[in-house]
Formats: structure tokens, C-alpha cells, sequence
């Protein structure tokens, strides 16, 4: 944590990159498991890392993926399961989630379009939900700010919900991002990076100082 500011970053590859995180004072490790992903690491990759990696909860990243997908994460030693998904997917669909992982290991993260609000049906289903910058064509890390308003709405809205807001948050606009959308949980990929999958130690400590007010 971060002058009070619960922080993940994302998007992780290597170990020395993770070390470097948890060195800022992130509170979560998450490693993208979805191919298209430029960020994209295995399951046989990440059991190489794990052991060499920092003792902080580790979140492993997915796209609508069926039940047995998230086993198999969930049986690699991920911590958290977050599950990128369309805001229109059968209610009955997502549920069936809930009897893989629990609601309180399980992080979802609806794909909401511009004009449309999230589904309600879904909020009992997660303790965590992940608001990111809705794109047609991709899922996350696409350095795109998200609705900052939004989230304010809806973190008001359903208070038994952690809110994590993501979405194009860097060093020069995060404590922007934290007045508009009082976001007291962030998650930070791309504007860390050096390139897609490498984070750059500058900008992490510029990070972790943006959040201290310096």
C-alpha cells in the first residue's frame, strides 16, 4: 500500500520485474495468461518464476474463459482469479464460476461499452470487481484512461464491492485518476512499461512518488 492506496501491477514476465514492484510497495502480483496478450506468460512459465517470486498474492489474468480453465489457474497457485468478460454474458454462465472459485478469490472485470451500465446481476458473484478502459478489440493494457466518473458512480453505488480502477493510469495523471474516480485500489500495467511485458524501474519509482504526493 501507498499513502493509503492499495496498488497491483500488472502485466508482470519476469522475476526481477516483480521484485521491483513489491519493492515500490505493490500489494499485488498479476501475470496475464490470455495468448493474445503481448504480456501473455504459460502456466508452465509461471511455475518457473514462482519460485523466485516475491511473497505477495499473485493474480493470474483471464478472458472469458470456461470452468475448466479457471481450474487449471487456480490449481497453478494463483491467489486470485481475474476474468475479463462481456458485460453481456448469461447471468447462468457466470455463475457457474462461482463453483470453481470462490466470490471472494475471484476478481471480475466486465468489459462495459461506453453508454451502457454493468449489469447488476453479476455484483453478488465477486468481492472484487475490476473497472478497466473499455476497447472493441482488446481486453486491458491498452494505455487508454477509463471513466473515472463511472467508477466514482459505481463504487458509491455497491459499497460491499472492492473497486480496483485501471485503464491508462501512468505516473503523470494517476493522482488525477484517484480525485476524479476516489479510488482506493489501483492497477497499473502499461504505463509502468519500458515495452509490452518490461516494466521500467524509473517509472515505477515515479509511480510509487506520485502516490506519496511528491
Amino acid at each position: 500500500m501507498i499513502h493509503d492506496i492499495h496498488l497491483k501491477i500488472c502485466g508482470l514476465t519476469s522475476a526481477a520485474d516483480a521484485h521491483a514492484a513489491a519493492g515500490i510497495g505493490a500489494d499485488y502480483l498479476g501475470f496475464v495468461l490470455h495468448p493474445a496478450s503481448p504480456r501473455h506468460i504459460t502456466l508452465e512459465k509461471f511455475a518457473q518464476l514462482r519460485p523466485e517470486l516475491p511473497a505477495l498474492p499473485k493474480v493470474g489474468v483471464l478472458v472469458y474463459s470456461d470452468s475448466d480453465a479457471i481450474a487449471r489457474v487456480r490449481d497453478a497457485g494463483f491467489d486470485f482469479i481475474q476474468l475479463h468478460f462481456p458485460n453481456e454474458t448469461p447471468f447462468f454462465e457466470a455463475a457457474l464460476w462461482t463453483d470453481v472459485i470462490s466470490p471472494h478469490k475471484l476478481w471480475l472485470a466486465p468489459r462495459v461499452p461506453p453508454g451502457r451500465e454493468l449489469d447488476p446481476c453479476f455484483v453478488p458473484l465477486a468481492d472484487t470487481f475490476l473497472l478497466d478502459a473499455y476497447d472493441p478489440n482488446q481486453h486491458g493494457g491498452t494505455g487508454k484512461t477509463g471513466d473515472w466518473a463511472a467508477f466514482a458512480w459505481l463504487q458509491g453505488k455497491f459499497k460491499k464491492v472492492r473497486w480496483v480502477l485501471a485503464g491508462g493510469l501512468k505516473p503523470e495523471n494517476v493522482r488525477e485518476a484517484i480525485t476524479k474516480s476516489q479510488a482506493k485500489f489501483i492497477d497499473v500495467n502499461s504505463g509502468v512499461e519500458a515495452s509490452p511485458g518490461v516494466k521500467d524501474p524509473a517509472k515505477l519509482a515515479a509511480l510509487a512518488a506520485a502516490l506519496r504526493g511528491e
